[in-house]
């Protein structure tokens, strides 16, 4: 594959992710996520791309690609909506938020609306059972939701004006936006809203206050 699929500052970049680490093996999942934010989702010229700029096997990038479930091997949506269904958010209301965005947009998991602006994904876990039911759209955080909420969010997705998440940075980024993130690339939004919650942080002083 020659640097011509690639514009010559996205081969720069890639580049500059590499030359972070001590070992270029290691820069696989960094490259995984900027191609994503290239394209969409981890595309076969962008496993070629990486494996011929790591010298390795095309096998060995796939199989790092597969592994993981935060890349993707179709398109997803300009905003992905993952639903978590794992236990605690399912008790409080995970399934019925999932059954009820797939029936209002008309789309399963891993789906994409027509209109190519929203995607959908059960997700086993988001890591944030404090705020159960949880959902994240393009991994950023919106707690506490329910089916209604959930319905507004995607419609507001939809229009162009997400609501902003309930931690993280005051405006939701789009797919693309928040994989070159990932993939190390400041944003400048690091330090932007919350980070923990109350339900967090209430956690954290029990833990303390109990050594």
């Amino acid at each position: 594959m020659s640097d011509k699929d690639f514009t010559q500052e996205q081969i720069a970049t890639m580049d500059k992710i590499i030359a972070r680490y001590p070992r270029s093996r290691s820069a696989i999942m960094p490259l995984l996520h900027y191609v994503q934010s290239i394209d969409g989702y981890v595309t076969p010229r962008g496993i070629e791309k990486i494996a011929e700029k790591l010298d390795l096997a095309t096998a060995e990038v796939t199989a790092v690609s597969t592994f993981y479930t935060q890349y993707l091997t179709k398109p997803a949506g300009e905003y992905h909506v993952g639903v978590c269904v794992n236990t605690l958010c399912a008790v409080m209301g995970g399934d019925a938020i999932y059954e009820s965005v797939s029936e209002h947009l008309g789309i399963g998991n891993h789906e994409v609306t027509k209109d190519g602006k929203v995607s959908l994904e059960r997700i086993e876990c988001n890591a944030a059972c404090d705020y159960a039911p949880v959902v994240m759209v393009n991994w950023e955080f919106y707690d506490n939701q329910t089916p209604r909420s959930v319905n507004d969010l995607v419609d507001a997705a939809r229009a162009g004006n997400p609501p902003a998440p309930t931690r993280g940075p005051s405006k939701l980024r789009t797919w693309k936006e928040n994989s070159a993130v990932l993939a190390g690339l400041n944003d400048g939004l690091a330090n932007e809203g919350i980070s923990a919650g109350e339900a967090s942080l209430r956690g954290l002083k029990i833990a303390k206050d109990k050594k």
